[in-house]
């Protein structure tokens, strides 16, 4: 029987999480080759009005889209050895947690959809504070052995 999430040691479940986060986020990769025509009717149905014309933006769109695919690449990488990539894992989750605050900000000084800056927002804000709560929890069950 396989365990639970409640049952499962910090290390496997800290595993877990980033793995689940990278498969998600490296669906990404699927945006880089989305028709313009789709990224519009995207951008309409988000209520974000019509979408910018100039190959700038189409540009931005794409390599943030392949920049999140990369970044989920990363995180299922290091999800194998977290012992090992606990650094690295660290500095992710601290970006996660210190990015959005700044990213909320301009989406709000922007004018964004408060639906848009929350969801900006809350995912890698708990992202980053679940991986440093089970980085710590990680150490202190090694050091208790």
């Amino acid at each position: 029987m396989g365990k639970t999430a409640r049952n499962m040691s910090p290390e496997r479940l800290l595993a877990l999480v980033l793995r689940l986060t990278g498969a998600v986020t490296m669906l990404a990769v699927f945006a880089v080759f989305l028709p313009r025509p789709w990224m519009e009717r995207i951008h309409e149905a988000a209520g974000l009005g019509r979408m910018p014309d100039g190959i700038v933006v189409d540009y931005l769109a794409r390599s943030l889209s392949l920049f999140y695919a990369m970044y989920g690449g990363i995180l299922w990488l290091v999800a194998g050895d977290v012992r090992r990539y606990e650094r690295l894992i660290a500095y992710f989750a601290i970006f996660s947690i210190a990015g959005p605050i700044v990213i909320a900000a301009n989406t709000l000084r922007l004018g964004f959809p408060l639906w848009w800056t929350a969801g900006e927002f809350a995912f890698p804000f708990a992202f980053g504070t679940a991986v440093l709560i089970l980085q710590a929890a990680m150490r202190r069950e090694i050091a208790g052995r």
